[in-house]
């Protein structure tokens, strides 16, 4: 499992919409330029996290972006899995099911699944607020 620049990006967004919340829409533009990241490729990432209800847009003059919930209701593991797809480390995992004809004989399969479970586990575990609050997961948000 490698994480992409957009799941890490997601998470900076949401980060940023959490420090600067103040209940007013902030702009693409501001984020970028404080985030240090495209403007365009932004936009991407707003478009996955706006259609999931985890941001409220508005277009036009004052528009902008703001959180939908609370930044305790956001888990990194729900922006990982909407920006990535799957957190799996092998592809079987990735599905709800497993369609792979080798399962019934896997050695290695609930080694995987331990895994998987570990991961998702780890990520659902961390909410945005307690990135913002600097708690012991990370000593520093910037990923």
């Amino acid at each position: 499992m490698k994480i992409s620049t957009k799941g890490r990006y997601a998470i900076r967004l949401m980060i940023d919409l959490a420090e600067h919340n103040n209940g007013e829409f902030i702009t693409l533009m501001d984020i970028a330029q404080r985030q240090e990241i495209s403007e365009k490729y932004l936009e991407s990432i707003v478009s996955i996290l706006s259609k999931n209800n985890l941001l409220i847009s508005l277009r036009g003059k004052g528009g902008g972006y703001k959180l939908a919930k609370a930044p305790e209701n956001y888990t990194v593991g729900n922006i990982l899995r909407l920006t990535e797809g799957s957190l799996a480390p092998v592809s079987c995992l990735e599905g709800d099911t497993n369609s792979c004809t080798r399962s019934p004989q896997c050695k290695t399969l609930e080694m995987w699944e331990g895994l998987n479970k570990l991961i998702n586990q780890y990520f659902d575990g961390i909410s945005i607020a307690d990135l913002v609050n600097q708690s012991d997961y990370v000593n520093n948000y910037i990923i």
